[in-house]
């Protein structure tokens, strides 16, 4: 039995199909007061299984936004349990005075996209029968819900975002999208990506690609390249507000650009794009504790707030 795809010290494909990911230092969920937020691990879906994690900031006044939170990971790895987004998701829950709903979703290359795309919506269904029923709800404004992710979660979010507008029949308004450093591609090579020194990288994004789309599917999959999903006038009219986040030294930087762009030309009516200079790729994560982590925390908070 070989090895076919590796990202060294995260995870493993084997020829029989088989999949060993590394979970880096996890952190457990706790519902004593930890940094001015309590958590706790929800079950969403048992079946599938769709589980939860709820941040929530102490001694709230008032009804709160709510944010739900996807992790990235190219669709191959990742979890709220990670202690880097443990960390993160909690003190933004302070900082923006939110509620935070972070999902594990089920991972490719066992469950290939769009599996990812219906568990997360499915986050935000059962997010709309439970404001009553879970006691952590009890201050949660769904009139006033945010989207937001890293990397592959960024993808999810716009595309979260997509099905969300087209079924209406939700209990809950989705305001705004907070897209870190998402996670793009197409068939067609960017400048960067033809750039010396670019090879690994490349290789890289492709076979998280390779294992997430569909079997005998290419870059040009809908879930990759944005472009190709057919999408109304009517309904980019309606597209919520969004922020894009990118990091100076990210290989993805220009990626997450063009998506911006890409809305603008689709006449989204709010679109900003902020550049974090000198940092690298899902900082947040590895750094949750940084002055740039604060900083993108703030700049998320403010977000919030004007939509």
């Amino acid at each position: 039995m070989s090895i076919v795809a590796e990202a060294p010290g995260f995870v493993q494909v084997f020829s029989d199909g088989s999949v060993k990911r590394f979970a880096p230092e996890i952190a457990p969920a706790s519902q004593e007061s930890t940094g001015g937020y309590k958590s706790k691990d929800v079950i969403i879906d048992p079946t599938k299984p769709i589980t939860g994690r709820i941040f929530l900031p102490d001694n709230p006044e008032s009804m709160l936004p709510v944010l739900v939170y996807f992790h990235g990971g190219g669709f191959c790895i990742g979890s709220t349990t990670w202690l880097g987004y443990h960390h993160f998701l909690g003190d933004l829950s302070v900082v923006s005075q939110s509620i935070v709903l972070s999902i594990d979703y089920r991972l490719a290359p066992e469950h290939r996209l769009p599996t990812a795309y219906d568990d997360c919506y499915s986050s935000l269904e059962w997010l709309s029968t439970q404001v009553t029923k879970e006691p952590w709800f009890k201050q949660a404004d769904l009139s006033h819900v945010f989207l937001s992710g890293d990397s592959a979660g960024g993808n999810i979010a716009h595309h979260v975002a997509i099905k969300e507008i087209r079924n209406d029949a939700l209990q809950v308004k989705i305001k705004g999208l907070l897209l870190i450093h998402p996670y793009f591609g197409s068939e067609e090579r960017t400048d960067r990506e033809r750039a010396d020194g670019a090879a690994s990288y490349v290789a890289m994004n492709d076979m998280f690609w390779k294992l997430s789309i569909p079997d005998c599917s290419n870059r040009d999959y809908f879930g990759c390249n944005f472009e190709k999903e057919d999408v109304s006038e009517d309904e980019w009219r309606v597209f919520p507000a969004v922020v894009v986040y990118v990091a100076g030294l990210d290989f993805l930087k220009e990626r997450g650009t063009m998506y911006a762009e890409f809305l603008q030309r689709k006449q989204v009516k709010n679109v900003k794009l902020v550049e974090t200079e000198r940092e690298s790729h899902v900082f947040h994560v590895f750094y949750p504790k940084s002055e740039a982590t604060r900083l993108l925390q703030r700049q998320m908070s403010e977000f919030m707030k004007e939509n």
